[in-house]
């Protein structure tokens, strides 16, 4: 019985002895891993270009330095379209334009969220819509702006898990998420040491394109005759659970569907559907929807570069109307801001 007992002991010390040598061999290979994910991620969000031009944005969110009283949300036809230092400059209110490229609400309400988190509450939200907002693709869209932020981000993680791109352990263990992303790694090390020209491109989260109209929508029309949009249901629950939110939160929400190329609207076969779910949704909750579907602007391929996007040119004299509207409708009455 003793010797059983002697032999347990010297199990379990050996056992004890292993996990201790163990732990000793990982910590110091996790720890440099820690740091050197730190180093690359820090000097990757340095980037204006890289990720489709996407980090300046996103440092500002989690820097704290968006505090804007006017908030611009959208896909790309937001941060193309609409310009916030017009509308500073014309309104007298801070303004910024957090359109998120290729993507639809169920991650722009991710840059929300964030946005809270790090910022002052705004007091109005411009929505642009457009009949992607409710529709949820299979693959993460430029993934590669996410990687600087996604380190145990429990937010980041919700948002961006049910995609394809990128797996659990990607947000957990330092530096899996960048093997094989070769550009980024050698990004950030160009960039830790000042070997890259690095212009800033956004402004206040806008770029307008200077592009003269290309072969996008005949492309697509080539492709297929028209295009059904897919609804996604728990997008839609997500975006009125964001309406409410607002509202409870006494948050200004402004709906504008921005100019479309006419016969750009012509080829989703269920635009009315959605344009109609929008305008169920301002009426249900007492929000401003300002249609410019068919505004002039509409009918003149010379203010597009594709059949969804204005050119800059078209994106000024767009903004331009819009501060009509919102000064028309006294959207802003009474509210005395910085800009």
């Amino acid at each position: 019985m003793l010797g059983q007992i002697k032999s347990l002991f010297i199990s379990n010390f050996s056992v004890k002895k292993f996990l201790v040598t163990l732990f000793f061999f990982i910590a110091p290979i996790f720890l440099l891993s820690y740091f050197f994910d730190i180093y690359i991620s820090k000097n990757l969000k340095k980037s204006n270009r890289f990720a489709e031009k996407e980090y300046p944005t996103w440092n500002a969110i989690y820097e704290g330095k968006v505090n804007s009283d006017l908030l611009i949300f959208g896909s790309s036809r937001a941060w193309i379209h609409i310009d916030p230092t017009m509308i500073s400059d014309s309104l007298g209110i801070s303004s910024y334009n957090l359109g998120l490229d290729g993507h639809n609400f169920w991650l722009q309400n991710l840059r929300y969220r964030e946005l809270l988190k790090h910022n002052k509450r705004p007091k109005f939200i411009i929505f642009s819509l457009d009949y992607f907002t409710l529709k949820k693709n299979k693959d993460l869209y430029n993934s590669q702006q996410f990687l600087p932020y996604m380190l145990w981000n429990k937010e980041v993680k919700e948002a961006t898990i049910s995609y394809n791109g990128f797996s659990s352990i990607d947000y957990e263990i330092p530096l899996i998420r960048y093997y094989g992303n070769y550009d980024a790694t050698v990004t950030a090390f160009k960039f830790s040491l000042g070997h890259l020209i690095n212009p800033v491109t956004r402004v206040k989260g806008y770029k307008g394109r200077d592009e003269a109209w290309n072969s996008d929508f005949d492309n697509a029309k080539a492709s297929m005759n028209t295009l059904k949009v897919k609804l996604d249901r728990p997008t839609i629950v997500l975006f009125e659970n964001f309406l409410k939110e607002c509202k409870s939160n006494n948050i200004k929400l402004i709906f504008v569907y921005t100019p479309e190329y006419i016969e750009g609207q012509k080829f989703v076969s269920n635009r009315a559907q959605i344009i109609g779910l929008f305008k169920k949704y301002s009426k249900q909750y007492q929000i401003p929807f300002y249609d410019f579907s068919n505004d002039s602007i509409s009918y003149q391929k010379k203010y597009f570069y594709n059949a969804s996007h204005l050119n800059k040119v078209g994106s000024q004299l767009f903004t331009r109307k819009l501060i009509e509207t919102l000064k028309n409708y006294n959207i802003f009455e009474g509210l005395s801001t910085n800009k």
